[in-house]
């Protein structure tokens, strides 16, 4: 069984022409992907008010692109072997610019949802190939490990910058340009990326692309994020939660039968034999899927209870990127000297701390008391786990098995990501509901108070896996 590849094996060739001038022009496609998982969160409660839609019903728009991103990570890294990096980069980046300006001229939740998961599809095309080219053009060692700690905090800085832009944006000039930033950036990137950044050749010959099983594990997750956000209103009895769930088990049983079976996998399964990278990507799934779910919920309290105004918003979360990149860039030592254990246990665990702390959000609160402790204390701890998570994923690896790794815990943390929101939306509705008065103030911050505990929850496992699954060294 061959192995797959999201990003190549590191050879030893001759670095290319102006490597730190590819790594900007690749790094601001990532940030791109980065940001668009986050930047409409500051928005979300103008677009429902627009749309005249539900709490439930417009997080699909967030987890519309973050499950077709995720479900299509595999396919976009197995696409940039057989066709070429730069191409499916190129490719991707112009696909994204003309969904970002349909979601723009949006008028309905069903055309926002559709062109986000198209949106999502091209991002999944972009994220691989870029990573890929990043690796090749630094294949000395000391420069690659400085490159990818750079492109860490471009992964986590990106999400953090994204809730403050989308304030000013939401705030200044409307939600439309969430997206419609994307279409002047994603145009001029294509045309430098095409003209400065090295053609590799396809690493094979074969052009046999597993498209069956991306479809399998793309429905699968999908009926499993159904699922999750229905079964609260439904309830987990109902024939729409039974069939998506038991759909998404059949669909990703069928997955993993194929991939045993298939000459060229999306994934090699033995590499799950590896301790390390299945620990990581559990904790991964696990702190996404609270971190996307508590930033959700804790936007829409700030504008839909506290009354902020967006940029309020965008401004409230200012402390993240700045806590994230004085930490995220310097764990690369520390991890050498004591691995990646410890701060995956410590690291998570103040991030549970931050999200206690938000699980008592009152009707009439203040930033100084009900946010920024939490948010500082989450901002160490989401900077503490990031960097060791990629360590652990990729730690006693064949260097041919690094790039599939990576591929791995991305897919986790998006998939954990939409999963955790969906569970986290649902819960928040589900207990304002359920109150005596579910339209008062008090009825939907309860909601989003239970929202909290979930996402509290899921973070704490990933506390129980760090301790029982990663290896001390």
């Amino acid at each position: 069984m061959s192995t797959t590849a999201s990003a190549p094996a590191v050879n030893r060739t001759s670095a290319p022409d102006r490597p730190w001038l590819i790594f900007t022009l690749v790094g601001i496609a990532q940030f791109m992907v980065v940001l668009d998982i986050a930047i409409i969160n500051v928005a979300i409660p103008v677009m429902k008010a627009y749309l005249r839609t539900s709490d439930s019903s417009i997080q699909w728009v967030v987890t519309a692109y973050v499950l077709a991103f995720g479900g299509c990570l595999l396919l976009g890294g197995r696409a940039g072997d057989f066709y070429g990096r730069r191409r499916v980069l190129v490719t991707g980046m112009i696909a994204f610019t003309v969904f970002s300006l349909l979601i723009a001229i949006s008028t309905s939740l069903p055309e926002m949802i559709i062109f986000r998961g198209l949106q999502g599809l091209s991002a999944a095309l972009m994220a691989p190939s870029a990573l890929s080219i990043v690796i090749v053009t630094f294949p000395e060692a000391r420069q690659r490990g400085k490159a990818l700690g750079y492109w860490s905090l471009i992964a986590t800085g990106g999400a953090a910058v994204g809730l403050l832009l989308g304030g000013v944006l939401t705030q200044y000039a409307g939600w439309r340009w969430n997206f419609l930033i994307n279409v002047p950036v994603g145009v001029v990137i294509s045309i430098l990326v095409t003209r400065l950044v090295p053609a590799h050749a396809p690493q094979h010959r074969s052009r046999s692309l597993d498209i069956p099983g991306a479809a399998l594990v793309t429905v699968g997750l999908m009926g499993v994020v159904f699922g999750f956000s229905e079964a609260p209103e439904r309830g987990w009895g109902s024939a729409a939660t039974i069939g998506a769930l038991a759909g998404a088990v059949l669909a990703l049983s069928a997955f993993v039968l194929r991939e045993s079976r298939v000459a060229q996998p999306l994934i090699d399964l033995t590499m799950f034999r590896f301790r390390n990278l299945t620990g990581a990507n559990l904790i991964m799934a696990c702190v996404y899927g609270g971190n996307l779910g508590a930033f959700f919920v804790l936007t829409l309290w700030m504008q839909d209870i506290q009354g902020w105004s967006a940029i309020q918003t965008g401004l409230a979360f200012a402390p993240l990127p700045v806590i994230l990149g004085g930490i995220s860039t310097r764990m690369g030592e520390l991890i050498h000297r004591f691995g990646p254990r410890p701060f995956l246990i410590a690291g998570p665990s103040l991030v549970v701390l931050g999200m206690v702390w938000l699980c008592f959000l009152p009707v009439h609160g203040s930033y100084v008391r009900s946010v920024l402790p939490s948010l500082l204390i989450m901002g160490v701890g989401y900077g503490m786990t990031f960097a060791p998570t990629y360590a652990a994923a990729t730690a006693g690896l064949a260097p041919h098995q690094a790039g599939a790794a990576s591929g791995l815990i991305t897919t986790a943390q998006q998939v954990g990501g939409a999963v955790g929101l969906a569970i986290l939306a649902g819960v928040a509705a589900s207990v304002t509901a359920g109150h005596r008065h579910p339209e008062t103030a008090a009825a939907i911050t309860t909601g989003y108070d239970a929202g909290m505990v979930v996402a509290a929850a899921l973070t704490l496992v990933a506390v129980v896996i760090a301790a029982t699954v990663i290896r001390r060294r």
